[in-house]
This record gives structure tokens, sequence and C-alpha cells, in this order.
């Protein structure tokens, strides 16, 4: 079985921290009860991975998901 790395993802985000952000928000939506992308049999975070090196999970779909509680919280930032 092929294996998924950091770098197999940054060529296509270019944004370690960014990448980072993507695949924490993608293993909190599996747990919450979203479907993979990709066929997977893997733990969450190589599913998450797996779907970002695929480009079938792009930062622009990450935006509907953020949690914007924070920013409610003190909005004088």
């Amino acid at each position: 079985m092929a294996h998924i790395t950091v770098e197999d993802c940054q060529e296509r985000i270019g944004n370690r921290f960014l990448l980072v952000q993507m695949t924490i928000k993608r293993v909190q939506q599996f747990r919450e009860g979203y479907e993979a992308l990709v066929p997977s049999t893997n733990k969450e975070i190589v599913t998450a991975l797996r779907e970002i090196a695929a480009g079938k999970v792009l930062p622009e779909d990450m935006s509907q998901y953020t949690d914007t509680t924070a920013e409610q919280q003190n909005p004088n930032g």
C-alpha cells in the first residue's frame, strides 16, 4: 500500500500550517459523521491526508466549517 506523506499534501496546499488545520478539521468532521471522499480503511487522520493529497478537500471547502465562537466571544479582536 502506498504511504501518504505531508509532502504529498503540501504539493496541493503549500502552507504547512493550513494543511494541519485542514487535516484536524476533516478528522473532526469524520467524528461528527461525515463520509470519506476517498475509499479508505485507514485511521481518520490518514484518510484526511489522502483526501487532501487527492484534491478532494480544498482550503475554500473548509471555510464553511470554521468555528467562529472565539470571534463572537471577543468582537474587539
